[in-house]
């Protein structure tokens, strides 16, 4: 069964939202053409530490992967749709980026991801930012008591599915608390007024992640953890760490 949380709990979980909030801001300001993934993973993991929080992703090793995730962040770019190891790579004019971030505090998480375009963008990257970005407000719209987790996949895939994109198969959002990944499972898609019902003290990780060329579908890379598009369209990814709460939602990692 899902854990509720306490307002106390809450607010504890508010403070590492809020210190994912800096690093990926940080992170975001320091993007920019000729800049690596690995600079970027180093401006995050300096926000984190200076906050007295720990990063969630580094070391992450479950039980699909390879080897322990040897970053701060995850840095995605273009068809690589999540979990982009940060390197040497220089962002290049135009180029898509998709950072995601963790960080617990005093005990408790938090995690969240955003996306954008470094240099001149492509006006059709910044249209599936933004309908990612529309997407991921639906969702949270429906986070509300009395609601199911379907009709927070509906939501979302109304959205998604409406305006001609994929959504990444076989990923979505997870509770999340103590740990970054709890139960439940949270659909990207889903019927409206299916699974398990919302209460208050749920807090979720809604995460949308769109493919641009319009499938599902999706290949491994070789290093055993980014997810790339299959047909090599772009991607974009967004999140927030949001909490259910009697008057409604509580987004925990909006800045």
């Amino acid at each position: 069964m899902p854990e509720l949380k306490t307002e106390a709990e809450l607010a504890l979980m508010r403070e590492a939202g809020q210190i994912v909030a800096a690093a990926l801001d940080a992170a975001r300001r320091r993007a920019g053409v000729g800049v690596t993934l690995r600079e970027l993973d180093e401006v995050a993991a300096a926000v984190i530490t200076a906050r007295g929080a720990q990063p969630l992703f580094l070391n992450y090793h479950p039980r699909w992967a390879p080897s322990p995730f040897p970053g701060v962040i995850c840095a995605s770019v273009n068809d690589v749709v999540v979990h982009g190891i940060p390197s040497d790579r220089r962002l290049a004019d135009g180029d898509l980026v998709s950072i995601d971030c963790g960080a617990r505090f005093d005990g408790w998480c938090g995690d969240a991801a955003i996306s954008f375009v470094v240099g001149e963008p492509d006006p059709r990257d910044l249209e599936l930012i933004d309908t990612t970005e529309r997407a991921l407000e639906a969702g949270i719209a429906a986070v509300r008591p009395g609601n199911t987790m379907g009709d927070v996949g509906a939501a979302i895939s109304a959205v998604v599915r409406g305006a001609g994109y994929g959504l990444l198969a076989d990923h979505g959002g997870h509770g999340i608390g103590r740990r970054m990944h709890e139960d439940p499972s949270v659909p990207n898609e889903g019927r409206a007024g299916r699974g398990m019902r919302l209460e208050p003290g749920l807090v979720i990780a809604l995460e949308p992640m769109l493919v641009s060329g319009g499938g599902d579908e999706y290949r491994l890379d070789e290093d055993g953890w980014a997810v790339l598009t299959r047909d090599g369209s772009r991607a974009a990814h967004a999140e927030h760490t949001v909490a259910v709460t009697a008057t409604g939602p509580r987004v925990l990692t909006a800045r």
